[in-house]
């Protein structure tokens, strides 16, 4: 299984900083994640796919390996990044899978 190292340290400060904010923010995506049918792995997938739109390295990460440890392959991972081109064009796309390959490189 590939190792994604910890949450970055702005995430962790963030939460230590604010836990009731966090609290708050935390129970508002497990509430969104279970208003429906989809189960885990696809509700990052989709959460991938808005932040490839939005261009947010930080969440195409999180999402990326959520989704991964939620049991989806790259190919799936690659198949949003596909999917997003058509809609939201290549150099977001370009941009999500350099940052999705980049989390499989080893650490220096």
């Amino acid at each position: 299984m590939t190792d994604f190292g910890q949450l970055p340290e702005n995430f962790q400060q963030y939460q230590q900083q604010f836990p009731e904010m966090f609290a708050a923010y935390t129970k508002g995506a497990e509430a969104a994640r279970a208003s429906g049918p989809l189960d885990t792995k696809m509700t990052h997938l989709v959460q991938l796919g808005a932040a490839i739109g939005i261009r947010s390295e930080g969440a195409v990460r999180s999402h990326a390996r959520r989704a991964l440890e939620a049991g989806a392959s790259h190919e799936e991972l690659f198949q949003v990044i596909n999917l997003s081109i058509s809609t939201i064009g290549f150099p977001a796309a370009a941009a999500a899978y350099s940052w999705i390959r980049d989390m499989d490189r080893p650490k220096k």
